[in-house]
């Protein structure tokens, strides 16, 4: 499988923070099998944010992961710009992750972040803090190859496993 990472945020694409979401991301998907062939750092705008999930989208990647912007502040605006480009939503994903986090902390319930389908790609939002987005993907990983296996034809039986 091959994924794609977009992390949102404006500090990060100026250069002033240093993103550890975003290579998280990658260790993890790493020790599924699948390889991360595309990973930008872009500001919290809405249209850019689009742009970006829709250029990864075209290049035929099972996954694209946004890490950022999924919080309350008013530059928080990933879910809105996912929700822009997606053709499906998925919502179990965030649901399970949601669910998860909220057994750690209450402030789970905070998190925006959507899931949805553009073609043959799942796209999933994840929160911007390293810690958040491991606890998130455990959650995720084990059943995101079925997913893209059914959306893609390649497998046919839900019911078993």
């Amino acid at each position: 499988m091959k994924a794609g990472i977009i992390t949102v945020s404006d500090k990060g694409s100026l250069g002033l923070r240093t993103d550890t979401s975003g290579p998280k991301i990658k260790e993890l998907l790493w020790k599924i099998g699948c390889e991360v062939v595309d990973y930008v750092i872009i500001p919290d705008e809405r249209e850019i944010i689009s742009q970006e999930i829709i250029r990864m989208c075209e290049k035929d990647l099972h996954m694209v992961f946004t890490t950022g912007g999924t919080g309350f502040s008013k530059r928080d605006v990933t879910p809105e710009a996912t929700t822009d480009v997606v053709e499906r939503l998925i919502p179990g994903i965030p649901e399970a992750m949601r669910m998860k986090s909220l057994q750690i902390t209450p402030k789970a319930m905070l998190s925006r972040g959507i899931a949805g389908i553009r073609g043959n790609t799942i796209i999933i939002n994840l929160p911007g803090s390293e810690k958040a987005v491991k606890e998130h993907l455990e959650v995720i990983l084990p059943v995101l190859k079925h997913g893209v296996e059914i959306l893609r034809g390649e497998s046919f039986e839900c019911g078993n496993g």
